[in-house]
């Protein structure tokens, strides 16, 4: 049964249906970024939210500038804004039909998304960006010699970047009198509110420094903590809908039964009530941040690299295998988990043991080529602070500089046995040169500042990070696992 509005009550009863039509529904919020991720977390919570008839005056509104979301924008529309969420754990399944969205914007129409975000009705301006849409330096600031910010900069009333659009709509809502929207920020940054109010004021100073005080005088950011594992749609998710649950969605959404969101109650426009669905509100997130980034994305490119150089495919695999799940293991526990501080829920260690089990779910299948993917903007978010803690905090390094190691072993471009990496990243060119580089020299690998900032230049991780880059030339990676897992 294709999915669209005339479908929905003829769906198979054990799909779950979104308790409201929309005509229930009022724009609230505009989001750019509406990707798996976005719609089986934020569109997650609000269509709880809107099941029990609560703020029903925040529905989504979608926009995007990246060519490739014109895929995404066709579909939903086909089905009339309906998607199909499978949460997954090891032991059941649950399908539901989610519809928070009440209308998707062209893409890339600067235009029509400026005006949208000027309605005083929009009052929140979400992002599901990913980690390297924030044009951030390698010490995590903003960089206003990029390309796209220079170019936006000089055609500033022809934005195409997202921050370019932002800057635009808070201008024209300056000049009409009408409130600022809060700007918030859905992806997985260390301190992701403070990072997208420096790359918006940062790049208002290079034209309007008038405009960027008043941005930094009346807009909110608020921080926040998202976490559910969402693995990309393919073929195979597509299969399982039609043919095991009975519904047609061209890009249905699979994810973990897990779902957690935290944020600062900073929302000065007011905000849906999410706290009825299950969203934690604080005054301070960073240690909520600070758990999840280091230890569930931190894990994620632990296993990832070392996996696809011995040939495994999914992350479940992965978190199991002899050598890798030691290595994992001792990284934490020596190098990362001594450094955080519990949250009010629990403590470090619990939530490691948690987030193995939530990757040990072989219903999620989530690739290896996925985690894989975009490593030069992973990095620096995951890895590269929690190196700069431990060296600050006199921690051991050797685990950390192994899994940097194993990520320069990767972009070599072969696997250990010799097969070719096809990778899509999208600098691979550059990460596949300095990486063939480095087997001879491996400072050159650190000496990438926009990836390690002034971290690659600290002796001690320098030197562990030589030592473990020839250990996994000299013996492969294998064998540096098994030592490294051994060694006192």
């Amino acid at each position: 049964m294709k999915l669209n509005r005339s479908t929905l009550n003829t769906l198979p009863v054990e799909i779950g249906r979104p308790g409201y039509g929309p005509g229930d529904l009022r724009a609230g919020i505009l989001h750019f970024g509406v990707g798996n991720f976005h719609r089986a977390h934020q569109g997650s919570y609000l269509d709880r939210l809107f099941s029990q008839g609560l703020s029903r005056d925040w529905g989504i509104v979608g926009a995007g500038v990246m060519p490739a979301e014109q895929r995404m924008r066709n579909i939903l529309i086909e089905q009339d804004f309906l998607s199909l969420l499978v949460t997954r754990s090891a032991e059941r399944d649950e399908a539901r039909v989610i519809a928070p969205m009440v209308d998707y914007l062209p893409i890339g129409d600067h235009a029509s998304i400026i005006g949208r975000m000027t309605d005083p009705a929009i009052r929140i301006v979400s992002l599901t960006v990913t980690e390297g849409g924030y044009f951030l330096d390698g010490d995590g600031r903003f960089d206003c010699s990029h390309p796209d910010i220079q170019a936006d900069v000089a055609r500033e009333d022809r934005p195409h970047t997202v921050f370019g659009m932002i800057l635009a709509a808070l201008d024209r809502r300056r000049a009409a009198g009408l409130a600022p929207f809060t700007v918030m920020s859905c992806d997985n940054l260390p301190h992701n509110g403070r990072v997208v109010r420096g790359t918006v004021t940062g790049m208002a100073r290079l034209s309007d420094p008038s405009l960027a005080d008043w941005i930094d005088r009346h807009v909110a950011f608020p921080n926040g903590m998202v976490d559910r594992i969402t693995p990309a749609t393919t073929d195979r998710e597509r299969l399982i809908a039609a043919e095991k649950l009975g519904c047609e969605d061209q890009w249905p959404v699979f994810s973990e039964d897990f779902i957690q969101w935290v944020l600062e109650d900073d929302f000065p426009q007011g905000r849906p009530e999410l706290e009825a669905a299950g969203v934690t509100f604080t005054k301070d997130v960073t240690r909520y941040e600070h758990m999840k980034l280091r230890v569930l994305n931190a894990s994620h490119a632990m296993i990832a690299y070392p996996a696809a150089l011995m040939g495994i495919e999914y992350a479940h695999e992965a978190v199991i295998h002899p050598l890798i799940a030691p290595m994992l293991e001792k990284v934490q526990r020596d190098e990362v988990l001594p450094a955080l501080t519990p949250v009010p829920e629990m403590a470090p260690d619990r939530y490691f043991a948690i987030v193995r089990s939530r990757f040990a779910n072989p219903k999620i299948a989530d690739t290896i080529a996925r985690l894989c993917h975009d490593g030069a903007n992973r990095q620096p978010k995951f890895i590269v602070p929690a190196i700069r803690t431990a060296l600050d905090e006199g921690l051991p390094v050797n685990g950390l500089a192994l899994a940097s190691a194993l990520w320069c072993r990767y972009c070599a471009g072969t696997r250990d046995d010799g097969a070719a990496i096809l990778s899509e990243d999208p600098r691979w060119p550059q990460l596949n040169r300095v990486a063939r580089a480095a087997r001879s020299e491996p400072g050159v690998w650190l000496d990438q500042r926009d990836i390690y900032g002034s971290v690659g230049e600290n002796p001690v991780f320098r030197e562990a990070f030589a030592r473990a880059l020839r250990r996994i030339y000299g013996a492969g990676v294998a064998a540096t696992l098994a030592s490294f897992a051994a060694a006192s």
